[in-house]
């Protein structure tokens, strides 16, 4: 049985993630109290932000600039998106 979280981005209880998703203090925050779909919204959001962007992840700047939109999108309600992206028209 899976575990459930009281998610903060979707502001409802959800089914959890299985493990801390991010190194540190901070994945250890995401797993008590972020979705598995809002973590995986983020995730889409933040290949977008990369594929966009051109970011090297061996940048330190830009993973901190990542790390930064994360924290914004899952715990201070911003609404992210890459500049110039385009959703897919049906």
């Amino acid at each position: 049985m899976s575990r459930t979280v009281q998610c903060v981005k979707l502001n409802k209880e959800a089914p959890g993630l299985e493990y801390p998703p991010y190194p540190g203090e901070m994945g250890v925050k995401i797993w008590q109290s972020i979705s598995q779909e809002a973590w995986e919204e983020w995730k889409a959001i933040q290949t977008r932000l990369v594929n966009e962007n051109r970011l090297n992840l061996a940048d330190t700047r830009a993973r901190k600039y990542l790390k930064e939109q994360m924290t914004k999108f899952l715990f201070e309600g911003g609404d992210i998106e890459a500049q110039g992206y385009v959703p897919p028209s049906e």
